[in-house]
């Protein structure tokens, strides 16, 4: 009992040591709210952004890729400038959670602002002012129709069923790590479940799974 609760106390210690550590290097940009900086991940804190596989619909009903579009829009803005980063927690994923400056320029703030983020309230209202004015102006993702990424997120656990009937292209990434995607009608389409958090996804064109890095599956 003493052995373990040794083992906690210095797991506890270096938990703490690890967040109370600022963390800066060049950003390497993942998705619209988590970043590489000087090889850490970093989920940046108080924001939510589109997942990458997530749609939105224009005003005329049509579906695009717009989580892959914040993507590209986060790069534009940071990719490869120096970041130095205050860590403030750690998720389920062992990611650290952190708010991010370049150039002095809170990486928060300014995703939010221009409509390539949400305020992530359950954690904050940091930016709570920065995503109404964002909205008012229906900059970035707010000029679209799309769930919160916090419900796309929950519309899509099992992995198997497509949220939106359009985007059913299913991107897995096998045991070798080769990304492979599965269409509607072959074989292995109905087994295969989608792992966000490994790094799968969903597609709304063969296109894009393309375009992605992904091949189709043989059969």
């Amino acid at each position: 009992m003493l052995r373990l609760c040794s083992w906690f106390v210095l797991a506890m210690g270096l938990t703490t040591a690890v967040l109370a550590a600022e963390v800066s290097g060049t950003l390497r940009v993942i998705d619209g709210d988590t970043v590489d900086v000087g090889g850490t991940r970093i989920r940046i804190f108080g924001i939510d952004a589109p997942e990458r596989d997530q749609p939105c619909t224009t005003l005329s009903g049509q579906n695009w890729g717009c989580g892959d579009w914040v993507t590209q829009q986060v790069r534009d803005l940071f990719e490869g400038q120096a970041a130095r980063c205050t860590p403030l927690d750690q998720d389920r994923y062992g990611r650290i959670v952190a708010s991010c400056f370049v150039a002095g320029e809170d990486m928060g703030k300014t995703l939010v602002s221009v409509g390539l983020a949400y305020a992530y309230r359950r954690y904050s209202y940091d930016y709570d002012l920065d995503e109404k004015a964002a909205f008012v102006a229906a900059r970035g993702i707010h000029g679209f129709a799309l769930d919160s990424p916090a419900r796309y997120r929950l519309t899509r656990i099992r992995g198997r069923v497509a949220s939106d009937p359009d985007c059913r292209i299913k991107g897995n990434i096998n045991a070798a790590g080769d990304r492979i995607y599965h269409m509607p009608g072959q074989a292995f389409y109905d087994r295969t479940g989608i792992r966000p958090e490994q790094g799968e996804r969903w597609f709304c064109s063969e296109a894009q799974a393309r375009a992605s890095g992904w091949r189709p599956a043989r059969r």
